[in-house]
């Protein structure tokens, strides 16, 4: 593994070896490399797990932040919304730039308002 201190995480290429399995789930790896590496499996993220043409060994990518702190520092968003980490946006796409749009209409402080919505 190479230890990034720049971004406080070891890093690393990780090859699963998985004979009579089609693959190994991310929370069994992320359990296995937490004790491996002796860190909480919370602050190690798995992804980009390919498996090998006819099965058998599967090559991906592994990310072990020294706290959970900093993974929420410098983890993307979505990579942290798969961990159950963080909140996930709310209003539909359509909505959020239906907003954006209302508001352009107005000037200054009214665009909290327009933004809130209308009373019933």
């Amino acid at each position: 593994f190479i230890t990034n201190r720049l971004l406080q995480r070891k890093q690393m290429v990780v090859d699963v070896i998985h004979p009579n399995k089609p693959n190994v789930s991310k929370a069994d790896l992320r359990e296995k490399l937490g004790k491996m590496y002796k860190s909480p499996s919370d602050s190690v993220f798995v992804f980009g797990f390919k498996t090998a043409y006819g099965g058998g060994r599967s090559t991906g990518f592994a990310l072990i932040y020294d706290n959970l702190a900093i993974a929420k520092k410098f983890e993307p968003k979505y990579r942290l919304l798969r961990h159950g980490i963080g909140a996930k946006r709310t209003a539909s796409r359509k909505q959020r730039k239906e907003k954006k749009h209302r508001q352009m209409k107005v000037r200054g402080t009214k665009k909290a308002k327009v933004g809130a919505g209308k009373k019933k």
